[in-house]
């Protein structure tokens, strides 16, 4: 679960928020009772611009989409570069 602050209880806190995204725990900024901002760590990004450029990849939607159906015949991952 995201912990949540104020834009100004994140503003003098930014440090310890830092080291929270980076422990694990996403950060939620809240601007008048409206989440305004995340603070994430840098794999937790990484991670979730990986799982769109999937999604926006037809070939990948495909093959996930024939895994799911049963009908998906694995490869190594090296044979992607091929």
């Amino acid at each position: 679960m995201a912990a949540t602050y104020s834009v100004t209880q994140a503003q003098s806190q930014l440090p310890s928020l830092i080291r929270e995204a980076e422990d694990g725990t996403p950060v939620r900024i809240r601007r008048r009772d409206e989440t305004v901002a995340y603070v994430v760590s840098r794999e937790r990004m990484e991670a979730i611009v990986e799982t769109m450029e999937l999604l926006a990849n037809p070939e990948a939607m495909k093959a996930i989409a024939a895994h799911r159906r049963g009908r998906a015949k694995l490869r190594p991952l090296s044979a992607l570069e091929e």
